[in-house]
């Protein structure tokens, strides 16, 4: 009986803290809409989504990625991410794919790391999972723009080329520092430092 109570137990709060983080996701990616880092913006969003699956495990990390890629879809559709709002108009369809896609990846592979690294160092996994989350999200958002949106982004380019005083750039240079650039070094600082130390804090009072 006792055992069976214990189980519930455990279920309800993993309910309960899963909600939460569900929660989080949504308004972080709401609020990171009004932080402007040049035409995108960084994915707060990705702490929550790292810190989520340290604790509750791959599953929670791909829900909460999908949880992710809906907000952020949502915003391409009305226009809240102008870029996104211009793939949208192209694609409809890849857009979604790419939007939804790559939040569930980054987030179940974010976990998937952590599972291999956790029983050797704790910090070491969640600093891996903090690191492999923002690169999964931007590297799938490039490679899915670079194939299906080619045009749209030397167009983009052009304008990033002007506004910078250049008469021209590259496809890969825009890429690597219009499209990437400030976003996943952010993206990447702020999970790096705070994932691991939230995790650390969750877990110890888990236990």
């Amino acid at each position: 009986m006792r055992e069976n109570e214990t189980n519930s137990l455990k279920k309800t709060k993993t309910l309960v803290g899963m909600a939460i983080f569900t929660a989080i996701v949504v308004v972080l990616q709401l609020i990171a809409s009004f932080v402007k880092f040049g035409f995108f913006t960084p994915s707060l969003v990705l702490i929550p989504i790292v810190i989520g699956t340290a604790i509750y495990g791959i599953k929670a990390g791909a829900w909460l990625g999908f949880v992710f890629g809906v907000v952020v879809l949502i915003a391409c559709i009305t226009g809240a991410d102008g870029g996104g709002y211009l793939m949208w108009g192209v694609n409809p369809a890849v857009t979604a794919l790419i939007c939804v896609g790559k939040g569930v990846a980054c987030g179940a592979l974010a976990g998937l790391t952590y599972q291999l690294l956790h029983h050797k160092n704790q910090i070491l996994a969640t600093v891996a999972a903090a690191v492999v989350c923002p690169v999964v999200n931007t590297g799938l958002f490039c490679l899915g723009a670079v194939a299906v949106f080619k045009p749209l982004l030397l167009e983009w380019a052009a304008g990033w080329a002007a506004q910078n005083g250049m008469e021209a750039v590259s496809l890969v240079t825009y890429v690597f520092l219009g499209l990437i650039g400030i976003n996943f070094l952010v993206e990447l600082l702020i999970n790096v430092v705070l994932s691991p130390v939230v995790v650390r804090i969750l877990k110890a009072r888990m236990h």
